[in-house]
């Protein structure tokens, strides 16, 4: 698909979207709407904090929409095993999908074993069927630093590759996805979140190699709402 492409392929777009809503002050009726909309449109997931996890499972079941959480969010920087904690938790009340935040600090103090092992402690928490996604915050980082935390990330075993948060300025753009994708080869997912709001964007990303889209702007990007 190319960005041009957009209008045909509405249908397609839709299950590439993390239907994402991450915001401290969500209430449950947010969470019920957020949970309507992917029913609705057909979205890959809904992507909620831990803590609505067990309640947003209830509402997914027997439908083919995936439940993802976040772990570690938005920070990354707790303890490891509070970490891996959190990933076995969210997998027991149901998540199918974890993204968790990866330890810049340790990326950037070249403490390459902590980052490692706190990665890998996150995927020994998680089941074999669990996809698990690693946010590496690239508005933080270098190109060298991207390619690193890639590099060491894929030897951990995690699934896909995420750009950032969202919540510390960072954006999705194509040429990290372009680089992630070179770095991961073709393999390993590549997830664009970050500040994605129109579908030409979300389109100019997949062709560059993301295979998954984190957003909260899910409905007005397929053209069903408000822009």
């Amino acid at each position: 698909m190319t960005p041009k492409d957009a209008v045909s392929h509405k249908g397609e777009l839709a299950q590439y979207i993390d239907h994402t809503l991450l915001q401290p002050d969500t209430t449950q009726t947010n969470i019920d709407r957020l949970c309507e909309e992917a029913l609705q449109h057909a979205f890959k997931s809904v992507c909620v904090n831990s803590c609505w996890a067990s309640y947003v499972a209830g509402k997914l079941r027997g439908t083919n929409v995936l439940l993802c959480t976040v772990v570690g969010f938005p920070l990354g920087a707790m303890d490891s095993r509070s970490k891996a904690f959190e990933a076995e938790q969210c997998v027991e009340n149901g998540a199918n999908e974890v993204d968790m935040v990866m330890n810049i600090g340790f990326l950037k103090s070249g403490n390459l074993k902590a980052f490692e092992e706190d990665v890998r402690a996150v995927r020994c928490a998680t089941r074999t069927n669990t996809v698990l996604k690693i946010i590496i915050e690239t508005g933080l980082l270098s190109d060298e630093e991207k390619v690193l935390a890639c590099d060491l990330s894929k030897e951990a075993g995690v699934d896909f590759v995420k750009t950032c948060t969202g919540f510390l300025g960072g954006r999705a753009t194509i040429e990290d996805i372009a680089l992630m994708r070179k770095t991961v080869g073709p393999d390993i997912g590549v997830k664009a979140s970050g500040g994605i709001r129109t579908a030409e964007e979300a389109l100019a990303l997949i062709h560059a190699g993301a295979t998954r889209i984190g957003t909260s702007r899910s409905v007005a990007i397929i053209g069903a709402g408000p822009s």
